[in-house]
């Protein structure tokens, strides 16, 4: 059980994102780190971020899941990855398989085995961590989807707190008794702030809580090392990094 939980989520292999992130996270000594999954796909250092959170879980104090771009890079599966799309373009599998080459046999193994969700307690709540909703990696809980689609999903758990990511926008919103907590991306934001996106649950009195945070790292640097890799679709990967916002 903590009284502290703080949340980051969408990494996209950029640990120039995740290293900033965990730096103004430690400041504020939580007992746990939870992250939401998308891991690798789509930046220039998806190694360098498996091999940062595994060091982490050694370590003790984090836990991990597994996000829908990680079923893409570790099997290759676009079909259950991106369930929207009647074809998956060029460019997505392309990047699924660089980040795939990227990744020593081992990393690929650690990517895979990850939970699907988990479950902590934050004081005396249940706190659902997982990547879009309640028993999906791709169903999110965008903040401009139907009142009765989001019913729906948030109640498919019992727990009082949810914590998501998915659709790189980071929010946080009370629905009846639950609280939904999406911290946005970590390295790879499209709600117009290039910068690194986490959150802190706490428990105020009674009842839990959840604060937003952004932390700067050098956005134009990372634009560089994608827009150097040369994949088809790096121009837009490094203008999304760059601007904070999905550009395609």
């Amino acid at each position: 059980m903590a009284d502290r939980i703080a949340v980051l989520g969408d990494i996209h292999g950029n640990v120039a994102a995740l290293e900033a992130a965990l730096k103004d996270i430690k400041r504020k000594e939580p007992q746990l780190v939870a992250v939401t999954g998308d891991l690798v796909m789509n930046g220039p250092q998806p190694s360098a971020v498996v091999a940062r959170l595994r060091e982490m879980e050694a370590a003790g104090g984090v836990l991990v899941i597994q996000g829908n771009t990680d079923v893409a890079v570790a099997d290759a599966d676009y079909a259950a990855a991106f369930p929207w799309l009647d074809e998956v373009p060029e460019a997505q599998r392309l990047a699924a398989e660089w980040a795939h080459d990227e990744l020593a046999d081992d990393e690929v193994e650690w990517l895979r085995r990850l939970p699907f969700e988990r479950r902590v307690m934050l004081g005396e709540h249940m706190v659902l961590i997982c990547h879009a909703s309640p028993g999906s990696q791709t169903s999110g809980l965008a903040a401009d989807l139907d009142p009765s689609v989001t019913v729906e999903r948030v109640t498919r758990t019992d727990a009082r707190v949810i914590v998501c990511g998915h659709t790189h926008v980071a929010e946080v919103r009370e629905l009846g008794r639950k609280l939904i907590c999406n911290p946005g991306s970590c390295g790879y934001a499209f709600d117009g702030e290039p910068t690194a996106g986490w959150a802190m649950l706490t428990v105020a009195g009674d009842e839990p809580q959840a604060e937003l945070f952004r932390a700067a790292f050098d956005a134009q640097q990372v634009a560089d090392e994608l827009s150097a890799r040369g994949l088809p679709g790096d121009v837009y990967r490094a203008a999304t990094v760059r601007t904070g916002r999905l550009i395609r």
